[in-house]
This record gives C-alpha cells, structure tokens and sequence, in this order.
C-alpha cells in the first residue's frame, strides 16, 4: 500500500511556522528590518500551505472540537496573511493575529482524538445531508466574527492605553486608531449576531427530538450564552451610551465563552444520539 507524503504533514509543521513567523514579528519590533518582514511572510505562507494541505488531506469534521479549531485557525491565519502583506510594513497585525493562531492550532492537537474508535452519530448528523452542514457553517461564520471582534478589541484597549500615556503613534509599533478598530469590532458583531442566531435556529430545529440532558450540556448552554452576550453587545452599543472601552471587554468575554462552547464535546456525538 502506497503511503502518501501528505501524511506526513502534522499539526506541527504549520504550528511551528507560524510560531516562527510570530518570533520574527516580534524581533522586528524591536529592530524594524525588511529582511525580518521577508522572512516572517515567508514562515507565515509556509504554515498556510501545510495548515490547509493538512485540512485538504485528512478532513476534520466541524462537528468535533479539534476540527472547529483547526477551521477557525486556518480562516484567521489567512486573515493574517493577506493582512500582513496589505498593511504598513510597522503595523503590529500579525503579533495581535498569530498568536490567537497558534493558541487555536495548539488547542486542536490537545483536542485530537487519539484513536480512530468510531462513534455514534446524531440522526441529524447522519440522515440530513443539507440543514446539518448549514448548521455548522453558520456556527463557523459566527465564529469567525467573534474572534475578529476580539482581536480589535483586543487592539483597541491596547491602543487606548497607549494614548492615555502619551506614546507617540508614529514611534515603534504601528496600530490602527480607535474609531478604525472600534468599526473593526461593530462591524463584526454586526454580522455575526444573525449567522450565530440563525445557527441556533437550524440547531434548535435539528434537535428538537433529544432529551433535555443533551440540550442542557455545556456545548449548548455556552453557545446560548454566547448569543445572549451578543445580544447585550448590541443593546449597549445602540440603544446606550456606553463607553467603548466596556464594549471591548464584552467582546473578549464572548470570545472566552466561545472557546468554551467549542472546547465542549458535542453531546449527540460523545453521548451517542437518541436516534
């Protein structure tokens, strides 16, 4: 049996570029340097093509917490990616973006199942070939605009701090000014909000026959809480004056309790389904 050379492509070759391409990031902010931006664009499309020859090769399902981690980390690393190459050469994109990567990519390799044990799949996993991809589509979507959402929160609490001390925007590392990364952060809960509702929707009405153990399992309750944050967010932000700086941290608290929601085991699958 002939063996391919793409398995030997693992979790590690695309981690340990773009934990390269962060280190050369990071050098470069202490010591701007075209060479170091090469060679971290470089490091960074070497990951890229690995992390999706990878997905291309083995298929990791959405459904399991270490295949919806490796999805939502390649989305961002190409988020990364093309940001990198249109940004200014002392924007400080990719040390904010590349380590959420990292984060991500790492968590799927502690999540990845080490034996190849079937498991039961959920009815509707199985018997509906249409409304359970659309599901988790929508979810991934969602998903992708909450950790946006953080990542410019992230930047601007970052770069609020710095204009509290006085730090000359034009010296050092280069961030985008707060009205750009508060619309940065609108924008994405924006459009997040109803791909996440319209994903519970779908998953409501796909589960709507199991018990009420499965329906109260962390993955569903961190998921609802994720969109009731949502909900707040939007609240706050439209129908208030509150101050940016706690929409900020509202979003990185969403984002935590996504990684929760996506850490969690799917209880149709763990569990077996009730079909």
């Amino acid at each position: 049996m002939t063996v391919s050379p793409l398995q030997g492509i693992t979790h590690a070759c695309f981690g340990l570029s773009y934990l390269l391409a962060l280190g050369l990031e990071l050098a470069r902010l202490a010591r701007p340097s075209k060479g170091l931006r090469i060679g971290s664009l470089i490091a960074g499309a070497a990951g890229l093509f690995a992390h999706t020859t990878f997905i291309a090769y083995h298929r990791p399902t959405p459904a399991e917490p270490y295949g919806s981690f490796l999805y939502l980390a390649w989305v961002l690393a190409l988020f990364y990616f093309c940001g990198s190459i249109q940004k200014d050469a002392r924007n400080a994109w990719a040390v904010f973006v590349l380590p959420v990567v990292i984060a991500l990519v790492g968590l799927s390799l502690l999540l990845t199942r080490e034996t190849e044990t079937p498991v039961d799949v959920p009815a509707w996993a199985s018997g509906d070939r249409f409304w359970g991809p659309v599901h988790g589509i929508l979810i991934l979507a969602a998903s992708i605009g909450v950790s946006i959402g953080f990542l410019a929160s992230l930047m601007y609490l970052v770069q609020a701090r710095r204009i509290k001390n006085r730090v000359n925007p034009s010296r050092g590392t280069r961030l985008l000014n707060l009205e750009s990364l508060e619309r940065m952060n609108r924008h994405a809960v924006n459009w997040s909000f109803p791909l996440l509702t319209a994903g519970l929707l779908v998953g409501t009405l796909l589960l709507r026959t199991e018990s009420a153990e499965n329906l109260l399992s962390v993955k569903v309750l961190s998921t609802a809480g994720l969109w009731v944050v949502f909900l707040v967010l939007l609240y706050l932000r439209y129908a208030t004056s509150v101050p940016a700086r706690r929409l900020a941290a509202l979003s990185i608290i969403a984002f935590g309790l996504l990684l929760i929601a996506l850490i969690a085991s799917h209880p149709f699958i763990a569990g077996g389904g009730s079909g």
